[in-house]
């Protein structure tokens, strides 16, 4: 469920493209396990790239393989959307600038209103239905020629009286991005949202318009992407703008996730500390709160190469704890007393703590089977 009151959702996008092979054997035992682990870490949509009728087979058939809700990505040919809602996929997206005339976008509404399947329209600063794209290169404002887009996909979905709606405009400027979002969330404000028209206890009926998928497009690599995501998302997330959150990076879709479940940690502790605890709890997410130290001249426990090892794992439990990796004795049990488990260390010796008490002291290359064994017992 999407929208209105319900928690907002992370995303994030499978990066290459997948093929029969892929789901056979060993190769589709890992393919499936990775889907399961970032379910684990708190993805709650993955979506696919759709570029043709045999990816969209492949798709189908992922999806009766899989928990996970997974997404088909359209562009260009309305028929490749028309085959993947053939299968139990949960979500198509298709793009206004380029899927087509109204004929073929009421085709792909009818066979979704027969499914019960949700579109999301995606509007992309870099692919504006052409007359849109004019004006922006005679000096139209993009985030109004984005809003401009999508408020015309909208009306074309409500002539044909399709409301399982869900609505993005996304840039690759953190300015267009904020601009675009609060635009088309001001004009929808009194609307009454998308949602199954079935189901009156649908996503988004709280009057707050259609469910809006909020992210920066080609946000650049792991730090760039993550600064530019952050710079967007906390303004939007911290005004009730944003129903799901894709943070995207040239980097793997791990690291998208835990940069989406970070930010929105911060957006959720801002809303906190606002008073906002509605807000706050539509954006707080139960897991794992990792703190390490960055590491200096004292160091005498290799925090960066044990975070790496344990990130994906820390982050995959579930576990409302706060871990601390430290450095040295400076700023280990004393400054991270507040853990529910720590580890650091000196010399050839590592110290394993919690809440500030040392649990166990033991040699560094027991360390992980030690932390293993104690994390246990939380």
């Amino acid at each position: 469920m999407v929208g209105g009151g319900y928690p907002v959702v992370i995303q994030t996008m499978w990066k290459d493209r997948l093929s029969f092979s892929d789901l056979e054997g060993k190769a589709g035992e890992a393919l499936v396990a990775r889907i399961g682990g970032l379910k684990g870490m708190g993805c709650g949509l993955l979506r696919f790239a759709v570029p043709d009728t045999e990816a969209a087979e492949v798709l189908g058939r992922l999806a009766g393989m899989v928990s996970m809700p997974l997404v088909a990505d359209i562009h260009f040919d309305y028929r490749i959307a028309l085959r993947c809602m053939d299968f139990p996929v949960a979500k198509i997206r298709i793009n206004p600038g380029n899927i087509g005339g109204r004929e073929k976008v009421g085709a792909v509404l009818s066979r979704a209103s027969e499914k019960g399947i949700p579109v999301r329209i995606g509007v992309n600063a870099g692919s504006l239905p052409p007359d849109l794209r004019k004006k922006v290169e005679a000096g139209t404002d993009r985030a109004l020629a984005l809003a401009a887009a999508a408020e015309r996909e909208l009306a074309v979905f409500r002539e044909f009286g399709f409301r399982n709606i869900l609505v993005s405009m996304k840039a690759s400027s953190v300015a267009d991005t904020i601009r675009a979002n609060r635009i088309l969330a001001e004009k929808n404000s009194g609307e009454r949202p998308a949602g199954n028209p079935a189901d009156d206890a649908g996503p988004g009926n709280d009057g707050a318009g259609p469910p809006l998928h909020v992210g920066v497009t080609e946000a650049g690599p792991l730090v760039a992407g993550v600064v530019r995501n952050t710079a967007a998302l906390l303004r939007l997330l911290e005004n009730g703008i944003g129903d799901t959150i894709r943070v995207s990076l040239s980097d793997t879709m791990e690291n998208e996730v835990i940069a989406g479940r970070e930010i929105l940690a911060a957006a959720a502790e801002s809303a906190a500390a606002a008073g906002n605890a509605p807000g706050a709890a539509r954006l707080r997410r139960r897991g794992v709160t990792i703190v390490s130290c960055p590491r200096c001249g004292r160091n005498g426990f290799d925090t960066h190469g044990f975070t790496e090892r344990w990130l994906d794992k820390l982050y995959g439990l579930d576990k409302n704890i706060t871990v601390a990796i430290m450095g040295c004795v400076v700023n280990g049990p004393g400054e991270a007393r507040h853990a529910d488990i720590g580890i650091t260390g000196a010399g050839d010796r590592v110290l394993i703590f919690r809440h500030g008490k040392a649990l166990r002291s033991v040699s560094a290359d027991e360390a992980d089977r030690a932390f293993t064994e104690e994390l246990d017992r939380i």
